[in-house]
């Protein structure tokens, strides 16, 4: 027999139920809207380009991401400040790009990794430049996933991490950001990495520096979106890249080019992007599942990819 509570009990349960699935559609709906918005129409993204100033500078710039970066704007008119450690690479990819897009170049050689001295040098290489674009993507990872405790002269890795993948950040921001602030135009772009959106075992600490990019970037865009200043925390997975090890460009890993175009249409409509549709795609599907159960994930995926590296080493 039915007691006396059981129908209004029921009764909660059913319009609880509803409700929720009210909310779950309603918010799956402003999701795709927004999506819409940002790989389709594109409706409101920023002209990235010489009106926001004549310069764009590229840190890490000679190789993957960096340097479609540095080409991508220099495509759109911009001059282009290229840095990185290795003068005969930069002045390799400023002839490239002098030629290519018929713009003027600029290099500064700066080891991020050795702080002394290294961002008084680039100081000098920058005054009087009218600075439009700055893209923070100078970074390094760790050679194959692994234990923090087992990762290869781990002090020295601590020390060259943080001090590349954090401290440049902050330091060229802090370099950069008041010409831009006079001007009330400007826009700052920080390559984190999907790696930083959830802790990610056995590459521990090059996901804790990425982290920091991403809330360092979304901090700064809070403090100074009303300035017109636009600072954008970029997410992406595996791109083709030296750093990625991965040759061949494919659908879910595209080229550093195409992925660079893909980012660039984003600017203005998301502080904070995975860059392309499969990267975004990836970051959603990753965001329906509890944290627990992704940290797991990549443990497992990560377990595996070292195992296969050491068998590799061993053999070799």
């Amino acid at each position: 027999m039915v007691g006396p509570g059981a129908l209004p009990a029921a009764g909660l349960l059913y319009w609880l139920g509803a409700l929720g699935t009210a909310c779950a559609a309603a918010l799956a709906s402003y999701r795709l809207l927004v999506a819409f918005r940002v790989w389709v129409l594109r409706s409101g993204a920023a002209a990235v380009g010489p009106a926001l100033g004549a310069w764009a500078v590229v840190t890490g710039a000679t190789d993957g991401i960096g340097k479609a970066y540095a080409e991508e704007l220099a495509r759109r008119g911009m001059k282009v400040v290229l840095i990185s450690r290795s003068k005969e690479k930069l002045d390799q990819v400023a002839s490239e790009i002098r030629e290519k897009y018929q713009v003027e170049t600029k290099v500064i050689v700066a080891d991020f990794g050795e702080t002394e001295d290294t961002y008084s040098g680039i100081r000098a290489g920058l005054e009087g430049l009218e600075i439009g674009v700055l893209v923070n993507n100078v970074g390094i990872s760790y050679a194959y996933p692994e234990y923090f405790l087992d990762v290869p002269d781990l002090d020295k890795t601590i020390d060259k991490m943080t001090n590349i993948n954090v401290l440049a950040v902050c330091k060229m921001t802090r370099l950069v950001l008041p010409g831009m602030l006079e001007r009330s135009k400007g826009v700052v772009l920080n390559i984190a990495s999907a790696a930083g959106m959830y802790p990610t075992p056995l590459l521990t600490l090059y996901s804790a520096t990425k982290a920091f990019v991403d809330f360092f970037s979304r901090g700064l865009q809070a403090e100074y979106k009303s300035k017109g200043i636009i600072v954008q925390s970029v997410l992406p997975y595996y791109v083709a890249t030296k750093m990625s090890k991965i040759r061949k460009p494919t659908f879910d890993k595209p080229s550093p080019e195409t992925y660079v175009r893909a980012a660039l249409g984003t600017v203005g409509l998301q502080s904070q992007t995975n860059g392309c549709i499969p990267h975004a795609l990836m970051g959603w599907i990753f965001s329906l599942l509890p944290a627990s159960t992704v940290i797991n994930l990549l443990l497992k995926t990560n377990k595996q990819i070292r195992a296969r590296y050491l068998k590799k080493m061993k053999e070799n």
